[in-house]
């Protein structure tokens, strides 16, 4: 008894062609680029977003340890967030001229940080008034009380 073998020759080959290698790197010499500026661009907007948010967060606390201080003095100011920080603030103190009100006085706290080598900031303001002249003057007046 003789053994035969067959040798059939497959149609399917294993592996890709050149021509299918070459349209693949086509494909991604196109596409990588327009992913990779994605990913960097999104990078950069995440940290700008913290930045702001803790500039947000500072500036907030800036303004409730100036309206827990009470009635501020008219004037400039300006400090750091603890020490080798890249935020900073700086508040102004003025008085409002008004017919209508006495003993106001506006407000304004701004914090600054470097963000890619430019400096951003972010500002808030308010009015504060002198309850405790108010309360005087109302009670001064006749039939307050």
């Amino acid at each position: 008894m003789k053994l035969r073998i067959k040798h059939s020759v497959s149609a399917e080959k294993n592996g890709f062609t050149l021509v299918e290698i070459l349209v693949t790197l086509a494909i991604l010499a196109a596409v990588l680029p327009a992913l990779l500026h994605a990913f960097a661009s999104a990078a950069r907007n995440q940290g700008l977003s913290d930045n702001t948010t803790t500039a947000l967060y500072l500036l907030k606390f800036r303004m409730a340890e100036i309206e827990m201080g009470g009635y501020p003095d008219v004037g400039e100011d300006s400090g750091e967030f603890g020490n080798n920080t890249r935020y900073r603030w700086s508040s102004m103190v003025e008085d409002i001229e008004s017919e209508e009100v006495e003993n106001v006085r506006r407000v304004q706290v701004t914090v600054t940080w470097q963000h890619r080598n430019r400096e951003r900031s972010m500002s808030m303001s308010t009015f504060m008034a002198d309850r405790q002249n108010s309360q005087t003057q109302q009670g001064q007046q006749p039939g307050g009380g």
